[in-house]
């Protein structure tokens, strides 16, 4: 049922600001990088700095994905340590093996590496693809979200990866963060959608296209993980824009987080389930 517009209750709307979260109607709706706002969150000061274009700069503005792509080069630079490939090979060590994705020792309790896995990475190649990815989405998602809720999807993407691979090929070893970069690629295009930004939305769709396309041709790709992923930010992000349209109320934020955990949660679940 659609919300009244909080400064003119004769109007029903299914947008709420993306600040405060109280219903807007059109003539009230001011729209800003980060969605629609009400006229007074539009007009309060933001400390972000911005540049010449617009565009949001700065460690401040980023930085959950600065702090996800540093450590993923800190965990890489230890798995060379420990003997890894590194650079252009694949050679594992025993510290990948120890963490990596790898179902009979998920069923026997180790569930960390449902996580875990998630920043291991092959080989120079494959990291540095990944964090490519993750640095262009995540400098347009992260400040249209908030921090909070960026890290959420984030790590329900990557945990609903985990679930994906271990579904097509629980008995391989299976590493990377592409199921959480396939989440925040999907969340991107859906919430891009969402706020009406239609050529955004259509860069980023060709982009997970392309990727998909990937994944079903070339050798050494965890399909279930990039399809997972992209599932579950996919279904984190449906709940974002339901949220913003004002059909979760006024406490729109607790239950969008709640949405998130509950994909992370069922990701767990039915990964133990299928190891």
């Amino acid at each position: 049922m659609a919300e009244t517009c909080y400064r003119h209750p004769d109007r029903e709307t299914r947008v709420s600001c993306s600040s405060c979260g109280r219903p807007i109607c059109p003539d009230c709706m001011t729209p800003t990088p980060v969605g629609m706002r009400c006229p007074e969150c539009a007009s309060q000061r933001t400390r972000v700095v911005r540049n010449p274009t617009g565009t949001p700069t700065g460690f401040g503005a980023f930085p959950a994905t600065y702090v996800l792509i540093a450590i993923n080069v800190v965990v890489f630079l230890i798995e060379i340590a420990n003997g890894a490939g590194g650079l252009f090979n694949e050679q594992g060590s025993r510290f990948v093996a120890d963490f990596g994705l790898y179902g009979p020792s998920v069923a026997e309790g180790e569930w960390y590496r449902l996580l875990t896995s998630g920043f291991l990475h092959a080989n120079l190649i494959h990291i540095g693809f990944n964090m490519l990815l993750l640095f262009f989405l995540g400098r347009l998602l992260e400040p249209a979200l908030g921090t909070p809720r960026f890290l959420a999807l984030y790590f329900a993407s990557l945990l609903a990866g985990s679930l994906g691979a271990l579904i097509l090929e629980p008995n391989s070893l299976g590493i990377g963060a592409s199921g959480a970069i396939f989440g925040i690629a999907g969340a991107t295009f859906v919430i891009a959608r969402g706020r009406g930004m239609e050529a955004l939305a259509g860069q980023v769709g060709f982009l997970i296209v392309f990727n998909l396309i990937f994944s079903f041709t070339a050798r050494n790709i965890s399909v279930g993980a990039h399809v997972g992923g992209l599932i579950g930010g996919v279904i984190c992000a449906l709940a974002i824009v339901a949220g913003e349209r004002g059909m979760f109320g006024r406490n729109r934020l607790p239950l969008e987080f709640a949405a998130m955990a509950l994909v992370a949660a069922v990701s767990v679940a039915m990964a133990i389930s299928v190891a």
